[in-house]
């Protein structure tokens, strides 16, 4: 197995499967923060720092897939001795096992882990940072969150992220009142206005779509679920006796259903259609599993190889793992339809900094300038608090819209005099 890690530009790093590739090299890259796909030159860019260029390192050691001439400690733990990086491991560990019996979700953990995997690294919390004062604890994390605003520049949003799983840390693996790390530096989230397409920017993306692709968006906007709630469709949440979708595990672990729009039904069943295709294909060749839940693996294994739990959205090619010759197929990338949307904006016309999450905000306001009161969009949203919802109020067109300015008064009087 052969990753090619190379510089490129615009502080970037570029990572290439020379071999072959399966899901966990997918997933090593894909849980780095701000990566991106490249479909051009089929290739993989990730932002050039020492963090994400650590976190990659640590995925990729952590699928077991290479060979070091020292196993038992990853390259750039060198540094540290072998009893340190082990009581690193068991604190690693102790967190998992915390997020786990909070139900905390699996890409929630593999964040948190990251987060703390790095952080742990960086101050060699082995058995000798045991003693460490309440104080000492806040300045290290108050450091850590510093270098990551001015040295790697990272969003607010993720200097937030990065701060709760230290906080989830500190509370539940080592014990420690959080309470009372009063001085925390907390970074200051910006409130942005959402950006929404009008009803005919919407059908002019979707008109330079095709496929499944295009099915995908109309989706996006026909529902207001999110990509990732998308790409995790199986063929048993489609109800068409209900018209009716069922959202699993989405954001925070909740589920809930939304509607089915009555004019992706005919498109909907073809795609069904399509995937039975590939499902009967891949069984005849031996394979067809697809990954399941962890509860519903346990109670019946089986379970994976029928149809109703096939993504709606299966990718083009099936994974292959190269040492045991396992394959099998995983649902599209989000990559691949990020840019076949950044695509067909650009192609429509459209200056504004639009994306996939765009129509999720489009069909919100879309449905409050309706007239759908705003509970409703809550519940269709997904939304825990109807104040993240009110923000798409802002958006309504009958906000600006309506307003006179006076510039407009002085140059119509002036033309009419």
């Amino acid at each position: 197995m052969r990753v090619k890690i190379s510089s490129h530009e615009n502080r970037q790093i570029a990572v290439q499967f020379t071999d072959g590739f399966n899901t966990q090299l997918l997933n090593a890259v894909r849980n780095v923060p701000g990566r991106r796909w490249d479909n051009e030159k089929k290739l993989w860019l990730i932002p050039d720092n020492q963090t994400t260029t650590d976190i990659l390192l640590n995925n990729l050691y952590e699928t077991k897939l290479f060979n070091y001439e020292e196993p038992k400690i990853p390259v750039q733990l060198k540094k540290h001795s072998p009893e340190n990086y082990d009581c690193i491991q068991i604190q690693l560990e102790k967190l998992e096992q915390a997020l786990i019996a909070k139900h905390y979700s699996r890409r929630t953990i593999e964040s948190y882990q990251r987060w703390c995997r790095n952080f742990l690294e960086k101050y060699d919390y082995g058995k000798n940072q045991d003693s460490l004062t309440s104080a000492k604890m806040q300045a290290q994390i108050n450091e850590y969150l510093t270098n990551l605003a001015v040295y790697e520049r990272v969003s607010s949003s993720t200097q937030n992220q990065a701060l709760a799983a230290l906080l989830f840390f500190f509370r539940y693996v080592k014990n420690e009142d959080t309470e009372g790390f009063s001085k925390i530096i907390r970074a200051k989230s910006k409130k942005r206005t959402p950006v929404v397409l009008s009803r005919a920017e919407v059908a002019a993306v979707i008109n330079h779509l095709e496929g499944s692709k295009q099915l995908a968006v109309e989706l996006l906007y026909g529902t207001g679920i999110r990509l990732n709630e998308l790409l995790s469709l199986r063929i048993l949440d489609i109800d068409f006796e209900r018209n009716e979708i069922s959202v699993k595990n989405g954001k925070g672990g909740k589920d809930r259903r939304v509607m089915l729009p009555k004019t992706l039904i005919p498109k909907l069943k073809n795609q069904i259609s399509k995937v039975k295709q590939i499902h009967e294909q891949d069984l005849q060749d031996g394979w067809g599993a697809v990954q399941l839940p962890e509860n519903i693996i346990s109670r019946s294994p089986d379970t994976a190889k029928e149809f109703r739990w096939q993504w709606l959205f299966p990718q083009k090619n099936r994974w292959r793992n190269s040492a045991t010759g396992q394959q099998g197929r995983h649902h599209m990338d989000e990559t691949i339809l990020q840019h076949a949307v950044k695509s067909a904006i650009r192609e429509a016309g459209i200056i504004k900094n639009a994306s996939c999450h765009t129509f999720r905000h489009s069909f919100a306001t879309h449905l409050l300038e309706n007239g759908y009161d705003i509970r409703t969009v809550q519940e269709l949203l997904g939304h825990s608090d109807v104040r993240t919802t009110m923000i798409y109020t802002h958006a309504l067109n009958r906000g600006t819209k309506e307003i006179s300015s006076p510039l407009d008064e002085i140059f119509f009087k002036n033309k009419i005099n």
